[in-house]
């Protein structure tokens, strides 16, 4: 049984988002970036993005920081059951900790993530009036300004402020940066061996077309489960079983000796 369910659950379209077609380019005259996205995209492309709801969205991506889809989907799932209504940000808001911990626990940190869903739940009642005013400000307000404020937040990082935006946002140009995104963009060379969340986000908007990266995002997660793990990645049991071979240059891995480092341990100080 995988640990990790078959899609990436974020992605997903039951949240009413827009739907956008595939469409690969003439690899002659892509980004190496995008050539890396087409070809995911005949194996996992995802039809739809946006139109979640801004503060659950929110929720959710706290739920998922530091654990699995598998796990933190049931804690949304029952917190959702418990606390979700007309307004979902007054219930968490006014919400016994103990029962949100109760509800919340498959998703793991669950003291943190409690506090932390208790805070944002308060901050955005004080500073924009309600969870549907907040949904529209993170809509329609500019992509930068949501992404600041965001990350002003207690608990919301890069990575969490992206999700909001590209799910509840709809943004196009947006490319969340995980921990497997992190690794595969490194170690296929799209970014630098060093690179930290933040570089490796600016290559990847950089290089891959707006409408691109939130499907981008997703494929490459589900990439990094099935194909290029953290410490066996495909290639080591040889090219033909990872369909990316022709296009990674394999940083940190070395199918010959089948030694996994992390990219910048292969950077010396010369």
């Amino acid at each position: 049984m995988p640990d990790e369910p078959s899609e990436n659950i974020s992605g997903g379209s039951g949240g009413g988002g827009r739907t956008a077609a595939f469409e690969a380019a003439d690899p002659s005259s892509a980004t190496r970036a995008e050539v890396v996205v087409d070809r995911l995209g005949d194996r996992y492309w995802r039809k739809a993005y946006g139109g979640q709801g801004g503060f659950e969205c929110l929720v959710r991506t706290i739920l998922s920081q530091n654990t699995s889809d598998k796990a933190s989907q049931p804690a949304h799932d029952e917190l959702m059951n418990r606390f979700g209504g007309s307004d979902l940000a007054e219930s968490l808001a006014a919400a016994d900790r103990e029962e949100l911990v109760e509800a919340i626990r498959s998703a793991g940190l669950y003291n943190q993530k409690s506090k932390l869903i208790i805070g944002v739940a308060e901050e955005v009642l004080a500073d924009f009036g309600s969870e549907a005013d907040f949904d529209r400000y993170v809509r329609a307000e500019d992509s930068t300004t949501v992404r600041d404020r965001l990350l002003e937040m207690k608990g919301v990082g890069p990575k969490t402020a992206d999700c909001v935006l590209l799910f509840a946002g709809g943004r196009g140009g947006v490319f969340p940066v995980d921990t497997h995104v992190h690794r595969i963009s490194r170690r296929l060379g799209l970014a630098p061996a060093d690179a930290d969340h933040e570089t490796v986000r600016e290559y990847l908007e950089r290089d891959v077309p707006s409408e691109k990266c939130g499907f981008g995002h997703t494929a490459m997660i589900q990439f990094g489960r099935e194909y290029c793990t953290a410490r066996k990645p495909a290639c080591l049991d040889g090219p033909e079983a990872c369909p990316m071979s022709d296009v990674c240059e394999r940083v940190g891995v070395s199918p010959e000796t089948e030694a996994v480092v992390d990219p910048a341990e292969t950077l010396t100080d010369d």
